[in-house]
């Protein structure tokens, strides 16, 4: 499982980003003033998108690759010891 997170910055645009080092360059990005207003953990890109389109009501996610999507981080060789206890 990794930590995902939601920043809202300034002007009202989001960003929903894996936490630590893969989110790096994307919160690097973020305006000054930039707030972290949710955060959920998730198996693959999938099981977050679905989460994150829950969280803002906005449907049902689907996806064009879901054999890509559903793929754990994990198998996919990412470090998921961030929420291993």
């Amino acid at each position: 499982m990794l930590n995902h997170e939601l920043w809202l910055e300034p002007d009202g645009l989001e960003l929903f980003v894996v936490s630590g080092p893969h989110g790096d360059e994307a919160r690097a990005l973020l305006a000054p003033g930039s707030k972290l207003v949710w955060e959920v953990t998730a198996d693959s890109y999938f099981e977050a998108m679905t989460k994150y389109f829950a969280y803002m009501d906005w449907g049902v996610w689907t996806t064009d690759f879901p054999e890509h999507d559903k793929t754990s981080y994990r198998d996919r060789g990412w470090d998921t010891s961030q929420n291993d206890e």
